[in-house]
């Protein structure tokens, strides 16, 4: 399992006054405040999510 890739995220957008299904998307990133960053295997599922939230979130090296 240590040859999984993984990648890391961080939220630089507010939920706020944005739709619920965007909300539980990031919920299900595991990201919850501002400036949080979180890694998750580098998966298409997980690719799939950051491509419908871009605005609110970025890929961090």
């Amino acid at each position: 399992m240590a040859d999984k890739k993984t990648i890391k995220i961080k939220q630089i957008g507010s939920p706020i006054r944005r739709p619920e299904s965007q909300r539980k998307i990031l919920v299900g990133l595991g990201l919850d405040k501002m400036h949080k960053i979180v890694e998750r295997q580098d998966t298409p599922e997980v690719r799939g999510a950051i491509a419908k939230i871009p605005h609110l979130v970025t890929i961090v090296d």
